[in-house]
């Protein structure tokens, strides 16, 4: 009896049963790791297009929040008529937009449009095999319950948008710059979950074995303060703080400005300040530069070593992107590939993290 039900579980193109995942040869594992690693990328791209409609100003062009019925753009004349007349209604039209056309809202509402679209896509991508997957009995016990808090994570992050977008339908002619930055925030938080479940699920010939205790603690730490990095991120851009002193290294004509600290309390400076908003935003660069050479340095010999100076590398490469950003005052295209640099040294900053946990840590 024992002799067949292992030839069951291990039969060509069979899925793992329940119960018996840690046995199957992996092939199930490695499914849900490629699913998982899928929906990263969804998330990476999902950023890059909301850094889109940031940069294009388009993020209020749909003032209503329709879960289902909103995946329907309009499909007639009358209908693209009374969505930009909705549109009208607001303060982004009448104060900054009062000569904007339907071909103009029509560029607008399709970059917002796609935005929501894709968020709904990946809830689909993320739920299906999600389900499928437990059905199979191809998710760990231990992996189970925390995926469902992923997706519904994923579900309060739509509610977070639809939060952000109110703040600016009413009084103000862009969103909070509070809201936008919680909003990046979450979902790179999102993201990072997802990448360190999913290399979590890596074969161990691809995880590190023992390292000093160093190691792992400041990849961890990297991750951390790259994740406030993306937070000062978002204010900046709710702000728009980017465009104002377009000078490097200088800020302001100084390395460090005298007006950081004018409004009251002094830590309404840190978030609405958009000279401090900016100041800090590149203190923190460099202090993530500096983390991640030191990283790199310090893994040497080890067997993190490799991973550790391809995070340095793609943080250089991302504060160069940064700077150039900055000075040319953040064109489309640089502000998309700086939006998109971030998010990708965050993947990178947790999937070296969680490779440089001892395997038996997981």
């Amino acid at each position: 009896m024992e002799r067949s039900l292992t030839s069951a579980s291990s039969a060509p193109g069979a899925l793992p049963r329940e119960g018996d995942v840690r046995h199957a040869p992996g092939r199930g594992l490695a499914a849900v790791r490629i699913w998982l690693l899928v929906v990263a990328a969804m998330i990476i791209a999902m950023v890059v297009v909301g850094g889109a409609t940031r940069l294009t100003e388009s993020g209020l062009s749909i003032t209503e929040w329709k879960p289902i019925h909103g995946t329907i753009p309009p499909l007639t004349d009358a209908e693209w008529q009374e969505e930009f007349l909705k549109y009208q209604q607001i303060p982004q039209f009448k104060l900054m937009n009062p000569d904007m056309d339907l071909s103009g809202f029509k560029f607008i509402f399709w970059w917002e449009w796609s935005h929501r679209l894709l968020g709904r896509v990946i809830g689909l991508v993320f739920a299906v095999p999600l389900v499928f997957f437990w059905w199979r009995g191809c998710l760990p016990r231990r992996l189970r319950w925390p995926l469902a808090g992923l997706f519904a994570l994923g579900g309060l992050q739509g509610v977070v948008g639809w939060w952000m977008v109110a703040s600016g339908l009413v009084e103000r002619t862009e969103v909070s710059q509070y809201r936008l930055a919680i909003h990046l925030t979450l979902a790179c938080l999102l993201l990072a979950a997802v990448v360190w479940v999913a290399e979590g699920l890596a074969p161990p010939r691809r995880r590190s074995a023992a390292l000093p205790s160093r190691v792992p603690t400041m990849a961890l730490v990297i991750v951390a303060a790259v994740l406030v990095q993306i937070f000062l991120g978002g204010l900046v851009a709710g702000l728009r703080a980017g465009w104002t002193f377009n000078t490097w290294p200088l800020i302001d004509g100084t390395l460090v400005p005298g007006n950081l600290f004018v409004q009251q309390p002094w830590w309404v400076n840190l978030f609405e300040n958009p000279l401090t908003v900016q100041f800090d935003h590149r203190m923190v660069a460099y202090g993530v530069f500096l983390l991640a050479l030191v990283h790199a340095v310090r893994s040497r010999g080890t067997a993190a070593a490799t991973g550790a100076w391809g995070l340095f590398a793609a943080v250089t490469a991302q504060a160069t992107l940064g700077v150039l950003a900055l000075v040319h005052m953040v064109p489309l295209s640089l502000g998309l590939a700086h939006q998109f640099g971030a998010v990708v040294v965050l993947t990178i900053a947790v999937a070296h993290a969680r490779h440089t946990v001892p395997v038996s840590a997981t």
